[in-house]
Protein backbone atom coordinates (compact mmCIF):
# COMPACT_ATOMS: atom_id res chain seq x y z
CA UNK A 1 0.00 0.00 0.00
CA UNK A 2 2.74 2.37 -0.87
CA UNK A 3 2.49 2.48 -5.10
CA UNK A 4 3.40 6.40 -4.86
CA UNK A 5 0.75 8.61 -7.18
CA UNK A 6 2.79 9.83 -10.45
CA UNK A 7 1.71 13.74 -11.43
CA UNK A 8 -0.29 13.67 -14.60
CA UNK A 9 1.81 15.18 -17.51
CA UNK A 10 1.44 18.97 -18.00
CA UNK A 11 -2.06 19.78 -19.83
CA UNK A 12 -2.65 16.06 -19.93
CA UNK A 13 -6.12 16.62 -17.62
CA UNK A 14 -6.89 19.65 -20.02
CA UNK A 15 -6.64 17.47 -22.81
CA UNK A 16 -8.66 14.67 -21.42
CA UNK A 17 -11.23 17.25 -19.57
CA UNK A 18 -12.22 17.86 -23.82
CA UNK A 19 -12.95 14.46 -24.56
CA UNK A 20 -15.61 12.11 -23.60
CA UNK A 21 -15.48 8.70 -22.56
CA UNK A 22 -16.88 7.43 -25.07
CA UNK A 23 -14.45 9.10 -27.33
CA UNK A 24 -12.06 7.33 -25.07
CA UNK A 25 -13.39 3.86 -25.59
CA UNK A 26 -12.99 4.04 -28.97
CA UNK A 27 -9.55 4.83 -29.02
CA UNK A 28 -9.03 1.93 -26.74
CA UNK A 29 -11.51 -0.58 -29.06
CA UNK A 30 -8.80 0.09 -32.02
CA UNK A 31 -5.85 -0.70 -29.61
CA UNK A 32 -7.57 -4.48 -28.50
CA UNK A 33 -9.20 -2.81 -25.39
CA UNK A 34 -12.56 -3.61 -25.03
CA UNK A 35 -12.83 -3.57 -21.28
CA UNK A 36 -12.68 -0.29 -19.68
CA UNK A 37 -16.45 1.33 -18.69
CA UNK A 38 -16.96 0.22 -15.42
CA UNK A 39 -20.20 -1.31 -14.77
CA UNK A 40 -22.25 0.25 -12.29
CA UNK A 41 -21.32 3.59 -11.59
CA UNK A 42 -22.88 6.38 -12.51
CA UNK A 43 -22.89 9.68 -11.80
CA UNK A 44 -25.20 10.93 -8.50
CA UNK A 45 -26.11 14.06 -10.15
CA UNK A 46 -26.77 15.04 -13.81
CA UNK A 47 -24.08 18.26 -13.63
CA UNK A 48 -21.60 16.73 -12.16
CA UNK A 49 -18.68 18.01 -14.50
CA UNK A 50 -15.96 15.65 -16.52
CA UNK A 51 -13.28 15.16 -14.59
CA UNK A 52 -9.40 12.98 -14.85
CA UNK A 53 -7.21 12.02 -12.39
CA UNK A 54 -4.79 9.36 -11.18
CA UNK A 55 -6.82 6.28 -9.87
CA UNK A 56 -6.04 5.93 -6.29
CA UNK A 57 -7.72 2.21 -5.59
CA UNK A 58 -9.18 0.99 -2.67
CA UNK A 59 -10.24 -2.50 -2.01
CA UNK A 60 -13.13 -4.95 -0.38
CA UNK A 61 -13.33 -8.99 0.19
CA UNK A 62 -16.63 -9.97 1.31
CA UNK A 63 -17.16 -9.40 5.22
CA UNK A 64 -16.10 -11.62 7.49
CA UNK A 65 -17.61 -11.40 10.83
CA UNK A 66 -13.75 -11.11 12.75
CA UNK A 67 -12.87 -8.76 10.48
CA UNK A 68 -15.75 -6.68 9.76
CA UNK A 69 -16.84 -5.08 12.94
CA UNK A 70 -17.61 -1.17 13.64
CA UNK A 71 -13.97 -1.83 15.86
CA UNK A 72 -12.24 -2.38 12.32
CA UNK A 73 -12.63 1.32 11.39
CA UNK A 74 -9.76 2.29 13.47
CA UNK A 75 -7.17 -0.33 12.31
CA UNK A 76 -4.27 1.45 10.66
CA UNK A 77 -5.73 -1.04 7.60
CA UNK A 78 -8.92 0.91 7.11
CA UNK A 79 -11.01 3.32 5.14
CA UNK A 80 -10.40 6.41 7.32
CA UNK A 81 -6.84 5.75 7.12
CA UNK A 82 -6.82 5.36 2.87
CA UNK A 83 -8.41 8.32 2.68
CA UNK A 84 -5.79 10.03 4.63
CA UNK A 85 -3.22 8.70 1.55
CA UNK A 86 -5.12 10.69 -0.98
CA UNK A 87 -3.23 12.77 -2.79
CA UNK A 88 -4.90 16.20 -4.23
CA UNK A 89 -6.68 15.49 -7.96
CA UNK A 90 -7.13 11.46 -7.89
CA UNK A 91 -9.97 10.10 -8.48
CA UNK A 92 -10.91 7.14 -5.66
CA UNK A 93 -11.54 4.01 -7.35
CA UNK A 94 -13.44 1.32 -5.03
CA UNK A 95 -13.74 -2.10 -5.62
CA UNK A 96 -16.76 -3.28 -3.62
CA UNK A 97 -17.60 -6.23 -6.12
CA UNK A 98 -20.95 -4.80 -6.84
CA UNK A 99 -22.43 -5.23 -3.78
CA UNK A 100 -25.78 -3.42 -3.52
CA UNK A 101 -27.05 -3.58 0.85
CA UNK A 102 -23.61 -2.42 1.90
CA UNK A 103 -22.41 1.69 1.73
CA UNK A 104 -18.83 1.58 1.28
CA UNK A 105 -18.77 5.43 2.32
CA UNK A 106 -20.78 7.97 3.52
CA UNK A 107 -21.46 11.80 4.04
CA UNK A 108 -18.53 12.15 6.83
CA UNK A 109 -15.84 10.03 4.63
CA UNK A 110 -16.86 12.38 1.17
CA UNK A 111 -17.01 15.51 3.22
CA UNK A 112 -12.97 14.72 4.35
CA UNK A 113 -12.19 13.62 0.90
CA UNK A 114 -13.65 16.96 -0.36
CA UNK A 115 -11.39 18.72 2.14
CA UNK A 116 -8.18 16.80 0.66
CA UNK A 117 -9.12 17.95 -2.28
CA UNK A 118 -9.73 14.85 -3.96
CA UNK A 119 -11.16 15.40 -7.66
CA UNK A 120 -14.11 12.34 -7.66
CA UNK A 121 -15.07 8.96 -6.13
CA UNK A 122 -15.85 6.22 -8.56
CA UNK A 123 -17.43 2.87 -6.98
CA UNK A 124 -19.17 -0.54 -8.66
CA UNK A 125 -20.96 -0.62 -5.39
CA UNK A 126 -23.30 1.57 -2.83
CA UNK A 127 -23.04 4.49 -0.90
CA UNK A 128 -24.70 5.72 2.58
CA UNK A 129 -26.37 9.11 3.73
CA UNK A 130 -27.55 10.60 0.34
CA UNK A 131 -28.21 13.57 1.37
CA UNK A 132 -25.10 14.41 3.49
CA UNK A 133 -23.05 12.69 0.34
CA UNK A 134 -24.97 15.03 -2.48
CA UNK A 135 -24.17 18.33 0.47
CA UNK A 136 -20.52 17.80 0.28
CA UNK A 137 -19.84 18.49 -2.60
CA UNK A 138 -18.03 15.50 -4.12
CA UNK A 139 -18.58 13.93 -7.68
CA UNK A 140 -19.43 10.55 -7.10
CA UNK A 141 -20.20 7.66 -9.49
CA UNK A 142 -21.87 4.78 -8.07
CA UNK A 143 -24.05 1.76 -8.56
CA UNK A 144 -26.74 3.83 -5.96
CA UNK A 145 -27.18 4.04 -1.75
CA UNK A 146 -27.78 1.79 1.04
CA UNK A 147 -28.59 2.19 4.20
CA UNK A 148 -26.41 -0.11 6.39
CA UNK A 149 -22.61 0.38 6.65
CA UNK A 150 -19.62 -1.07 4.73
CA UNK A 151 -18.61 -3.75 7.60
CA UNK A 152 -22.77 -5.34 6.73
CA UNK A 153 -21.15 -6.81 3.89
CA UNK A 154 -17.72 -5.93 3.34
CA UNK A 155 -14.48 -6.15 4.82
CA UNK A 156 -11.96 -3.58 3.72
CA UNK A 157 -8.17 -4.81 3.30
CA UNK A 158 -6.38 -2.54 0.96
CA UNK A 159 -5.22 0.34 -0.96
CA UNK A 160 -3.18 1.17 -3.59
CA UNK A 161 -3.21 -2.48 -5.29
CA UNK A 162 -4.96 -3.62 -8.41
CA UNK A 163 -8.60 -4.03 -8.06
CA UNK A 164 -11.75 -5.07 -10.13
CA UNK A 165 -14.21 -2.26 -10.73
CA UNK A 166 -17.33 -3.15 -12.49
CA UNK A 167 -15.78 -5.80 -13.89
CA UNK A 168 -12.76 -3.81 -15.32
CA UNK A 169 -9.27 -4.23 -14.15
CA UNK A 170 -7.83 -0.72 -12.35
CA UNK A 171 -4.43 -0.62 -11.31
CA UNK A 172 -3.09 2.78 -9.33
CA UNK A 173 -1.69 5.39 -11.40
CA UNK A 174 -4.03 4.17 -14.74
CA UNK A 175 -6.09 7.25 -15.10
CA UNK A 176 -10.00 7.69 -14.75
CA UNK A 177 -11.99 9.77 -17.05
CA UNK A 178 -15.76 10.13 -15.73
CA UNK A 179 -18.72 11.90 -17.38
CA UNK A 180 -22.38 11.61 -17.68
CA UNK A 181 -21.86 8.25 -19.51
CA UNK A 182 -19.82 6.87 -16.61
CA UNK A 183 -16.14 6.12 -15.65
CA UNK A 184 -13.44 4.62 -17.96
CA UNK A 185 -9.92 3.68 -17.49
CA UNK A 186 -6.71 4.60 -19.83
CA UNK A 187 -3.99 2.13 -18.71
CA UNK A 188 -0.95 4.20 -17.21
CA UNK A 189 1.34 3.22 -20.32
CA UNK A 190 -1.25 4.04 -23.07
CA UNK A 191 -2.04 7.92 -21.88
CA UNK A 192 0.68 9.38 -24.38
CA UNK A 193 -0.87 7.43 -27.40
CA UNK A 194 -4.73 8.46 -26.09
CA UNK A 195 -2.97 12.23 -25.82
CA UNK A 196 -2.26 12.35 -28.97
CA UNK A 197 -4.91 10.84 -31.08
CA UNK A 198 -7.98 11.73 -28.81
CA UNK A 199 -8.13 15.64 -29.55
CA UNK A 200 -8.35 14.29 -33.57
CA UNK A 201 -11.16 12.10 -32.98
CA UNK A 202 -13.29 14.29 -31.08
CA UNK A 203 -12.48 17.14 -34.12
CA UNK A 204 -13.54 14.04 -36.58
CA UNK A 205 -16.74 13.61 -34.80
CA UNK A 206 -18.25 17.07 -34.69
CA UNK A 207 -17.36 17.37 -38.34
CA UNK A 208 -19.24 14.50 -39.00
CA UNK A 209 -22.12 15.87 -36.72
CA UNK A 210 -22.19 18.93 -39.13
CA UNK A 211 -22.34 16.94 -42.11
CA UNK A 212 -25.36 14.92 -40.18
CA UNK A 213 -26.43 18.33 -39.47
CA UNK A 214 -26.53 19.54 -43.17
CA UNK A 215 -28.55 15.86 -44.37
CA UNK A 216 -26.09 14.24 -45.48
CA UNK A 217 -26.38 10.93 -45.55
CA UNK A 218 -24.76 8.20 -43.15
CA UNK A 219 -23.23 5.44 -45.53
CA UNK A 220 -19.87 6.61 -46.76
CA UNK A 221 -20.01 9.57 -43.77
CA UNK A 222 -19.52 7.08 -41.07
CA UNK A 223 -17.25 5.56 -41.28
CA UNK A 224 -15.61 7.50 -43.84
CA UNK A 225 -15.07 6.53 -47.33
CA UNK A 226 -12.30 7.89 -49.48
CA UNK A 227 -14.45 10.69 -50.90
CA UNK A 228 -15.06 11.80 -47.26
CA UNK A 229 -11.70 11.35 -45.83
CA UNK A 230 -10.80 13.85 -48.68
CA UNK A 231 -13.27 16.29 -48.06
CA UNK A 232 -12.17 16.13 -44.17
CA UNK A 233 -8.96 16.68 -44.83
CA UNK A 234 -9.87 19.86 -46.65
CA UNK A 235 -11.81 20.81 -43.76
CA UNK A 236 -8.92 20.62 -41.51
CA UNK A 237 -6.78 23.47 -44.25
CA UNK A 238 -9.29 25.81 -43.51
CA UNK A 239 -9.32 25.57 -39.55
Amino acid sequence: MDEKVVPLPAGAAEVLQGVTTATITTILLKKGLRNVWMRGARPLAADQPRLVGRAFTLRFVPAREDLATPASWSSPISTRAAIEAMPEGVIAVIDAMGIADAGVFGDILCSRMKKRAVAALVTDGVLRDVEGVRKSGLPVWCRGFAAPPSVAGLTFVAWQQPVGCGGVAVFPNDVIVADADGAVVIPAALLDEVLAEAPEQERMEAWIMDEVEKGVPLPGLYPMNAETKARYEAFKKTV
